[in-house]
């Protein structure tokens, strides 16, 4: 009975693994959308985040419901529901191929809501579907691993679809990213309409009406829901501005990079992600999350800081992930070489600062991870800070947000994460 159960979830399995390579594929969208939307509306580079800005301000609005409707109607229906919603977030960007920029920004609104609804799903559905213990571990970072996998091929795949004529860069060049998105979303929501999967168990608990304490009342906690903010805008606003800084012509202040070759330093940012990921699970065991977290930060300043003293007229031979899922050699600024690198800075960022700031919350540990999802709206407005920055001082100079982004998880590794509420029961 046993095997005959576990060969049923094959195909359940497989489904919250494409829902979870999903998740980065869509939020991906909006960085080299960025150029696409510069070249078809005129859009300037506040305007070109505001794919980013819209998709991640969703989660402002969607984190807590996201929890409650869990609660109300369960995982399998919750992602139903999100599935649905992410089908006509895509269709309403594919839409904005002649419907304008409004739509688009739309569309991407719409698939926020999705992709965060999606992300209080899939963890424990996998966790689950393996049965807990170490065989749903595994399924989970399986999943995570191919969720970094994806973010690795939508700017090149999309890079790819441009072509090198600016002048052409359209949304419409870039549907099929647009239909194979959708038809995975169709997939998946016909495969779990019709399985039959157990429902992960959800721990109600009453709130005690004499609490007087909530995840706020931790210092570490409220120091670390901001580290979670300038995270997620760092992760985001690297590759995105760094995107747009190549593809953008000379006369507009860019670096006049080929749209391909933008798209395979991108997508390599995002490789070294999931390198660092794989490298952070390794040693985590061994390594505190605070020494990873100062280690991590410390190194993207100096990458950054390394990018902009360094001089764009030096160019090196970077290996990039490139449109045919191969390897091969780019000719960048070495500037863009440090930014790229960041990758493995920001890929182990989120781990290190969850631990940190959920420690010693006890009782209060699952409203605060609700908290955080509502935090991940920094990925929309960090980078438009960034944007506008970049509109009135240029590409290089809005990267200072990125470095006193870092420095503050800097401070939050070394003294922010320290829990000084200990008198606060948490049992």
């Amino acid at each position: 009975m046993e095997s005959t159960k576990q060969k049923n979830y094959v195909l359940p399995i497989a489904m919250m693994f494409a829902l979870f390579a999903m998740i980065s594929f869509v939020t991906g969208l909006p960085a080299p959308f960025g150029a696409i939307v510069q070249s078809e509306f005129g859009a300037t580079n506040f305007q070109a985040t505001l794919g980013f800005a819209a998709n991640f301000i969703a989660y402002a609005f969607m984190g807590i419901p996201s929890g409650m409707l869990l609660q109300k109607i369960g995982y399998k229906k919750t992602a139903l529901i999100a599935i649905a919603v992410g089908f006509i977030g895509v269709g309403i960007q594919a839409l904005s191929s002649f419907s304008g920029f409004a739509v688009y920004l739309t569309g991407a609104f719409v698939s926020g809501f999705s992709m965060c609804m999606l992300n209080t799903v899939v963890n424990p559905m996998l966790n689950t579907l393996g049965g807990g213990g170490k065989k749903g571990n595994q399924l989970i970072q399986m999943g995570g691993s191919l969720n970094s996998l994806s973010a690795t091929i939508v700017p090149v795949l999309v890079g790819y679809l441009m072509g090198t004529i600016v002048d052409q860069r359209t949304i419409a060049k870039a549907l099929p990213a647009l239909y194979i998105a959708m038809a995975i979303f169709a997939v998946a929501f016909l495969v779990l309409l019709f399985m039959a999967i157990p429902e992960p168990s959800l721990s109600i608990q009453k709130k005690d009406k004499n609490d007087k304490y909530s995840p706020l009342s931790f210092r570490h906690f409220k120091f670390g829901a901001l580290a979670i903010f300038v995270y997620v805008g760092t992760e985001i606003g690297i590759p995105h501005f760094a995107g747009l800084y190549m593809m953008t012509p000379l006369e507009a202040g860019g670096l006049g990079i080929d749209s391909t070759i933008a798209g395979s330093v991108v997508g390599t940012y995002w490789f070294l992600m999931l390198i660092g990921r794989l490298c952070g699970a390794s040693v985590g065991a061994k390594v505190s999350s605070r020494a990873m977290l100062t280690t991590v930060s410390i190194t993207g300043i100096v990458f950054i800081l390394l990018a902009f003293l360094l001089p764009l007229t030096t160019h090196v031979s970077m290996p990039v992930f490139m449109s045919d899922i191969s390897f091969g050699l780019a000719q960048v600024p070495i500037s863009i070489m440090f930014m790229a690198l960041c990758g493995l800075c920001t890929s182990i960022m989120w781990g290190s600062i969850f631990n940190l700031a959920v420690e010693g919350l006890g009782k209060y540990t699952e409203a605060a991870t609700g908290f955080f999802m509502v935090m991940v709206c920094g990925g929309g407005i960090l980078p438009l800070i960034q944007g506008a920055v970049s509109d009135s001082a240029g590409f290089m100079a809005s990267f200072i947000v990125i470095i006193a982004a870092l420095c503050y998880m800097l401070f939050y590794a070394l003294m922010g994460s320290k829990n000084v509420n200990t008198e606060i029961p948490v049992e």
